[in-house]
């Protein structure tokens, strides 16, 4: 059984998404800790890349910023190293193709599988190119996580059918950010999901506020965010870890 499970092994699960290296990895690190010991269950590392398509501003910014402050892909791994000594949650990778078509593919899934990376996600790979990365990620026991979007349409039981670890639902079209409110019809989404396959499904854009993540917890099995809390992190900087930390409470507060 997949590592990553144990996230929804307790409830409705939380997952924050923290770019790594903005503003260093120290915070990064502290962010991390700071998430896990108020509530989250599974972290998701972005790995900054130039050009994050499905990003909004937010996020584009941290990368940004991560980037001019010199992390590297070798210097993640490292991190990643050194947070699994006491981070036992699990942990996926969110980044680009290309991150890991230029590290070398085999180079990258092993080293994800050697540092304790439970799992990766790339949501510029169309799910029918997927076998470019899927037998190396086999090899090596990293999940290669789905993304279901609103136009995925009668994709969705093909997409739901393959999935491992679990399924991340696009709560809405465009980029990342938060939104004041969520129109996509996801009840009938999960649905289709819920007849094709037992593997959970959370849903990730746009989710920022506890009556946000309660409304779409209660349509799946946890929910993702990331630009609110990147939003915490441009404006504290250093000091960002505490303000994190409330904010993941409350927000898992509202799942129970």
């Amino acid at each position: 059984m997949s590592n990553i499970a144990k996230a929804f092994e307790n409830g409705k699960a939380f997952i924050a998404f923290i770019t790594c290296g903005d503003p260093d990895l120290e915070t990064t690190a502290a962010t991390v800790r700071a998430a896990v010991e108020n509530g989250a269950d599974l972290i998701e590392l972005g790995i900054p890349f130039s050009d994050p398509t499905a990003e909004g501003p937010v996020i584009q910014g941290a990368s940004l910023r991560a980037l001019n402050g010199g992390v590297t892909t070798d210097k993640i791994f490292a991190f990643v190293k050194e947070l699994r000594r006491d981070v036992t949650v699990p942990v996926v990778f969110m980044t680009y193709a290309n991150v890991v078509f230029s590290y070398g593919a085999q180079r990258f899934i092993s080293l994800c599988a050697k540092v304790g990376i439970d799992g990766l996600i790339l949501p510029d790979l169309p799910f029918e190119e997927k076998d470019e990365f899927q037998p190396i990620c086999d090899k090596y026991g990293v999940d290669l996580v789905s993304l279901i979007a609103p136009t995925s349409e009668n994709r969705i039981a093909m997409i739901a059918r393959e999935a491992e670890g679990f399924l991340y639902v696009v709560s809405s079209l465009g980029v990342t950010g938060t939104r004041s409110e969520i129109k996509t019809d996801l009840a009938s989404i999960v649905k289709v999901v819920r007849q094709n396959t037992d593997i959970p499904c959370a849903i990730g854009f746009g989710i920022s506020t506890p009556e946000q993540a309660k409304r779409m917890a209660d349509l799946s099995d946890g929910v993702i965010v990331g630009s609110a809390i990147i939003k915490l992190l441009e404006k504290y900087g250093k000091d960002a870890p505490r303000y994190v930390g409330e904010y993941v409470r409350s927000m898992k507060g509202a799942l129970r």
